[in-house]
């Protein structure tokens, strides 16, 4: 307890990192504000039908990811996940278009043209996502709920359409917006903590429900209850210990001579991480996910469509969690292979006359780095897409569906991911201040090195 309150008095002393804090809880201050403004026209007082459509199932994820600003009819409604998943489309396009894999190679400059078409994209994908959650909207709530600039109508008329469209893919880009100016102004990176940030919202109400649940049982519901606190903690445990799993590559710089004393070689660690994607691939394969929701929206008269939709949304499903499964397989192997280069990590060893003992530089030693990587990350993503299923299995043997979501899954995986990579760079201030970190060894395992950065 004593270290932790001085390790709080070293982050007051540290001007830029307290004005960086300060300004990430102000700029969350307004997302969670802007959370429970309601759609102009929208009656906040009877969304009850919303409420508990979004409150299990694929509904309840997504309005876990926007904070709950999905069953408010909130202007934010939609949240990031639509510019998370244009992110997806980009990097995607990267690996098959030849001008977005040359805006890759162009550094700063090409960066800057990407996030532009980033953003593009995002309005078209929030301007189709828009019209179907409103049209969800009006079945949800009578007829009286809407009553835009005047008495009740039966139809919502055109306008209402209109302005409410333009007012949610405004409300996503300026959520988009908070989490670029955290990035750049406050500490951690923004669109993963407004998501951390928006799954920590519900988290108090989860545990109430499932407090109450169980103790209104007379066969031991309180003991219940306590095993699924301790079975929370050691999930929690097992997902730190995958999030910072490293597999140590031995490195050796090469023996220099000076005048006459000749420096034998320096061993050194090359750190490869277990899960070198992070909780990249779980917001992506979350994002594709989502999609079969949105064509519902449009086409949930289609039979053609029905069947897949129905196995798709269904979030018990056996369909449903087996393809999320695999899409996580296949997301962690995509991202590693865009984040990590084993031939400029190779060519950078060469420059700095280091090798790695018993293999020849150069290609060699990416073919090397390449094996050691395609090893480490199969086991990486199996154990990812397992925690990523593992509500599933919680809900199963009778955990309410709200608080079964942190038993792993999305939530569980981006609160540790996030929370750590956030830590260390709090502790990257402290260590360069000359203050102890917020560890006993001084380190936090984040994003840190190759294939950081979400």
């Amino acid at each position: 307890m004593k270290k932790f309150i001085e390790t709080i008095r070293n982050i007051y002393k540290i001007e830029e990192l307290r004005k960086r804090i300060l300004y990430t809880l102000g700029i969350i201050l307004i997302y969670r504000l802007g959370s429970y403004v309601v759609l102009p026209g929208v009656d906040p007082n009877m969304l009850t039908n919303l409420q508990n459509q979004s409150s299990s199932g694929l509904m309840g994820l997504l309005n876990m990811f926007s904070g709950g600003a999905f069953s408010h009819a909130s202007i934010f409604a939609l949240g990031i996940m639509p510019y998370i998943s244009a992110s997806i489309v980009i990097q995607l396009l990267g690996m098959a278009i030849p001008y977005f894999q040359r805006l890759q190679r162009e550094g700063e400059s090409g960066s800057r043209k990407i996030n532009q078409i980033t953003r593009y994209l995002t309005v078209a994908i929030v301007a189709f996502q828009a019209p179907a959650y409103i049209a969800n909207l009006v079945s949800q709530v009578p007829a009286t709920a809407i009553t835009p600039f005047s008495a009740a109508v039966t139809h919502p008329p055109v306008y209402f359409w209109v302005s409410s469209t333009i007012i949610l893919i405004s409300g996503t880009l300026f959520v988009m917006w908070l989490g670029e100016k955290i990035t750049d102004k406050g500490i951690g990176n923004g669109i993963s903590l407004i998501i951390m940030i928006g799954i920590i919202a519900r988290l108090p109400s989860a545990l109430a429900q499932e407090f109450v649940s169980r103790i209104v049982e007379t066969n031991g519901g309180m003991v219940y209850f306590l095993v699924e606190l301790v079975i929370l903690v050691l999930v929690v445990l097992f997902t730190i210990l995958l999030v910072q799993g490293t597999r140590k590559v031995p490195i050796q710089y090469a023996k220099r001579i000076v005048g006459n004393k000749q420096y034998g070689g320096v061993r050194q660690y090359l750190p490869l991480r277990v899960n070198a994607a992070g909780v990249m691939p779980i917001i992506f394969a979350q994002a594709i996910m989502f999609l079969p929701l949105t064509l519902v929206g449009f086409a949930s008269n289609s039979p053609s469509l029905s069947g897949f939709a129905s196995a798709m949304t269904d979030f018990n499903g056996f369909w449903y969690n087996f393809t999320f499964f695999v899409l996580i397989i296949l997301f962690t192997y995509f991202y590693t292979a865009i984040t990590i280069n084993p031939s400029q990590m190779a060519e950078d060893l060469k420059k700095n006359g280091g090798f790695i003992p018993g293999v020849k530089p150069g290609r060699k030693t990416s073919e090397y780095l390449d094996n050691i990587l395609s090893r480490i990350t199969l086991p990486g993503s199996i154990f990812l897409g397992l925690i990523a299923i593992l509500p599933l299995f919680a809900r199963l043997i009778g955990v309410n569906s709200a608080f079964a979501a942190f038993y792993g899954g999305t939530s569980l995986l981006i609160l540790v991911e996030v929370v750590l990579d956030t830590l260390r760079q709090v502790e990257s201030y402290l260590l360069m201040r000359h203050y102890d970190g917020l560890t006993k060894s001084g380190r936090i395992k984040g994003r840190a090195g190759y294939g950081a950065g979400i």
